[in-house]
């Protein structure tokens, strides 16, 4: 089985044919396809962009007793799903 490690957003990813994997999001362009390179080897990795979404909310908690301090705060973390299709 042929498999590459790509870095994206800060991380490696170890990937083979067909996988499919929620990284950073990417910027997005007309053609929805991405090529990354391999960290290993001198291969070439084409991925298509599979769906665009955001995780769910992470709720934030800061709480000091007997301070009357409370503060709620949340994020939701962007992504993007997508799909190896060949890798060279």
């Amino acid at each position: 089985m042929d498999f590459a490690v790509i870095k994206t957003g800060g991380k490696q990813y170890k990937v083979k044919t067909g996988d499919i994997l929620k990284v950073e999001k990417l910027p997005e362009n007309k053609e929805k396809s991405f090529t990354f390179k391999d960290i290993l080897a001198s291969k070439t990795v084409t991925a298509s962009l599979v769906l665009a979404g955001r995780f769910p909310k992470v709720r934030i908690l800061k709480f000091h007793p007997k301070k009357r301090y409370k503060r709620v705060n949340g994020h939701r973390q962007s992504f993007s799903q997508i799909k190896i299709e060949k890798i060279i």
